[in-house]
């Protein structure tokens, strides 16, 4: 007979454990096998035991020694099984034998193997009797919301009774316990007694239900240091984002309150929960108990970014004052200071030959190399007019160096971000860029991009320009993902607006418009799998205007605005920022392919993922993805064929919509998932979509078709190798710290 407590005790003691006492004086696990296990996993009973082999990779790994054998630990384990498969509903289950002698085979001096025999798993037990009492004096509706869709219920009509599993038991009990004092049965509670007849193979359940009155909230009160430095109706304040006076209680409302005063930013530790209730006024009043952490904080980093098309080593730092000139202002200062490489450190030792002797004797000064930075300070106001109201400015000088061009400017952005819901918030903003451009050279003496291409006004006649973007910006985003860095449950959405000149004047009117969404989803036996999907698009909309010709066409927009996509973000059929319209900036046969073209942007995006992660073993996972994605010269449509490369280019079911197909892995870390994907394109649709520098004319340009420098054709012959995507090649790796998405 079980009662309301878990008879789960000698399991508990089995897990979480990874192997037997680890002693070099004891023989080694080298296999470990249980046989004749057929309604229970064995995968499931190994995780449920102490000892464990040990992996065949462990003499590769030199932090993880051998799994050694212990007698006493494995007689328990013995114990063990047969209490998991009880647990599991097989109360008749027997092994063959459980001495040492019969389970444990030696190999050699220094191993051992291990067997398990199962000789019967017997018949299963099934819930007969099925009986909830306590909650005759509550509503019908609150009845029905408790004893929804529990893990173990009787069997409705017409379906085979089933089985009762002890861990369903128990999460029935908590189920509907937790729904009680959702419903405002502040002091609900659950127990109960599960008879099990093992000669009939039935359990009589009954479920006895204490709900006790129903209660509202009540006052609510702050427990914090001796001496805070954050006023105690500060915090008030926040939690009554969630906590009205007078609602019905509810524990998920307690828990909206923690995450709203933790999102304050200033406390270490954050704590509410429900006082002692008052049973005469049917109240509840709430203790929020917080800590305070530094105000000022210091960070520094560095790191490196390799990529085929782009390297880059960098530093980092921050500097956060919490609390600038009181009342929980926020100041930080941080910037980020590095040299970057296009597309290799090779680029850095580049000469030209200026005076046409044939000596390459001067260096090339518009190589695309160089220092590059990011200084910003951004100022952020709480309560701007009210509670949920949070008024930002940010100030950012920057240099850039892309591989069309490189830039230096700065931007400045203020607006309210106002959380009217836990994990959703509104940012409307407005923002002024104001940059100078100038045009990229590639490897060789090829030809400057020119300024019309990067969206310059008509009027510029070298190969740079300053340019201005001012514009409206909205954005809504909701988050309900488990995890920002390695997201196992749930989904996250957005939706970014941008409207530009017009009455905010600058040099560009745009309408810009990207919304993007994911979804995740874990499953299988103890949650081995996890199904990710992504979908963001996006589309540039400018004024159309007659050219000199008469024709109509859409005005030109700011490269700094346009779309870009590849890399281990992105579309991984690419490298980094590779999927995009291109210039053609040489026509030089002893060129690579590759090096012959710069991307310049589009104005549509489309990005689509699946990714299907998979636990291995410890921390190591493996993932498969297939990725598409698109990159056009014209807005966003969903027409038939166009004959027209730029409209073609930016069909959704077009001939320029790529595809992609990987294998990755990931070692979850404390900072997030190492990650190193391998990706291969598959040769579905047209090469990219090139565009001539001065006549605009468009071009496709064959590649290599190789993957890391293997399987592709003669060089000679690359210009005419015509396939999906060319000339980039069609593998790419990345390595990288966090999810792709």
């Amino acid at each position: 007979m079980l009662r309301g407590t878990s008879l789960l005790l000698l399991l508990a003691t089995g897990c979480g454990t990874t192997s037997g006492t680890t002693r070099p004086d004891q023989p080694k696990v080298m296999d470990l096998k249980i046989e004749g296990a057929d309604e229970v996993k064995a995968s499931d009973i190994k995780e449920k035991i102490v000892t464990s082999e040990t992996p065949w990779w462990e003499p590769l790994n030199p932090f993880v020694g051998p799994n050694y054998f212990d007698e006493n630990a494995w007689l328990a384990d013995l114990r063990r099984i047969k209490r998991y498969y009880q647990a599991q509903g097989y109360y008749q289950m027997q092994l063959e034998s459980e001495q040492l002698q019969d389970t444990v085979v030696r190999q050699g001096e220094d191993a051992v193997a291990l067997r398990v025999k199962v000789k019967q798993e017997g018949e299963p037990t099934r819930v007969g009797t099925f009986e909830v009492k306590g909650m005759q004096a509550l509503p019908p509706e609150h009845v029905s919301r408790v004893l929804a869709e529990l893990p173990l219920r009787p069997a409705r009509e017409g379906e085979e009774r089933p089985i009762f599993r002890e861990e369903g038991w128990e999460e029935t009990k908590a189920l509907m316990q937790q729904r009680l004092r959702e419903l405002g049965y502040a002091e609900a509670e659950v127990g109960g007694e599960a008879r099990v007849d093992l000669a009939t193979s039935e359990a009589k359940v009954l479920l006895e239900v204490r709900p006790g009155p129903r209660y509202r909230f009540g006052n609510i009160f702050v427990a914090t240091d001796a001496n805070p430095q954050v006023k105690p109706l500060r915090i008030i304040e926040q939690a009554q984002g969630a906590i009205r006076k007078g609602d019905w209680y509810s524990e998920s409302a307690l828990s909206e309150a923690q995450a709203r005063v933790f999102r304050m930013g200033v406390f270490g530790a954050v704590k509410v929960n429900r006082g002692a209730p008052d049973r005469e006024a049917r109240t509840v009043p709430v203790v929020v108990d917080v800590r305070e952490a530094p105000f000022r904080s210091i960070r520094l980093g560095g790191g490196v970014g390799l990529d085929a098309a782009r390297q880059e080593v960098r530093a980092v730092g921050e500097w956060t004052d919490r609390n600038f000139l009181g009342g929980l202002r926020r100041l930080t200062v941080g910037g980020r200071v590095g040299y970057a490489f296009i597309p290799t450190l090779g680029a850095a030792f580049d000469r030209l030959d200026t005076d046409g002797d044939g000596v390459l004797d001067s260096p090339n000064l518009s190589t695309p190399h160089g220092l590059v930075f990011q200084l910003s300070t951004q100022f952020e106001q709480p309560r701007f007019l009210a509670r949920d109201l949070r008024l930002q400015t940010t100030l950012t000088g920057e240099r850039g160096l892309e591989q069309a061009y490189n830039f230096i400017g700065g931007r400045l952005s203020g607006g309210v971000i106002w959380e009217p819901l836990p994990r959703f918030s509104l940012f409307p903003s407005y923002n002024l860029e104001v940059y100078r451009l100038q045009g990229q050279r590639g490897l060789e003496d090829q030809t400057t991009v020119p300024p019309l291409v990067l969206g310059c006004p008509p009027n510029s006649g070298s190969d740079t320009c300053n340019i201005s973007v001012s514009y409206l910006e909205q954005i809504a985003e909701w988050d309900r993902r488990d995890d920002i860095i390695a997201p196992k449950q749930g989904f996250y959405t957005s939706l970014s607006l941008q409207e530009g000149g017009g009455p905010l004047q600058g040099d560009y009117t745009f309408l810009r418009v990207l919304p993007d969404v994911r979804g995740y989803y874990t499953f299988g036996d103890s949650e081995r799998f996890t199904l990710a999907a992504r979908l963001r698009l996006g589309t540039l909309l400018t004024p159309v205007v007659t050219n000199e010709a008469g024709e109509r066409i859409r005005q030109e927009s700011a490269i700094v605005n346009r779309f870009f996509a590849g890399g281990g973000a992105s579309m991984r059929g690419f490298n980094s920022r590779r999927l995009a319209p291109m210039n053609r900036i040489s026509r030089d046969s002893n060129v690579s392919p590759v090096d012959q073209i710069v991307p310049i942007g589009g104005n549509s995006l489309l990005e689509t993922s699946v990714e299907l992660r998979m636990k291995l073993i410890g921390n190591l996972y493996l993932a498969a993805f297939h990725d598409t994605g698109l990159v056009g010269a014209g807005p966003l449509n969903f027409g038939p064929h166009q004959s027209d490369v730029r409209k073609e280019s930016s069909r959704v079911f077009g001939s320029h919509h790529y595809q992609a197909v990987g294998l990755g892995m990931r070692y979850v870390t404390i900072v997030g998932p190492i990650r190193l994907d391998l990706a291969r394109r598959l040769n579905i649709g047209r090469p990219l979509p090139i565009f001539d520098p001065t006549s605009g004319a468009p071009e496709t340009l064959g590649g290599l078709g190789d993957c890391f420098g293997l399987g592709g054709v003669a060089a000679g012959a690359a210009a005419t190798n015509y396939y999906a995507g060319s000339p980039e090649g069609l593998c790419t790796f990345f390595l990288s710290i966090g999810e792709a998405f």
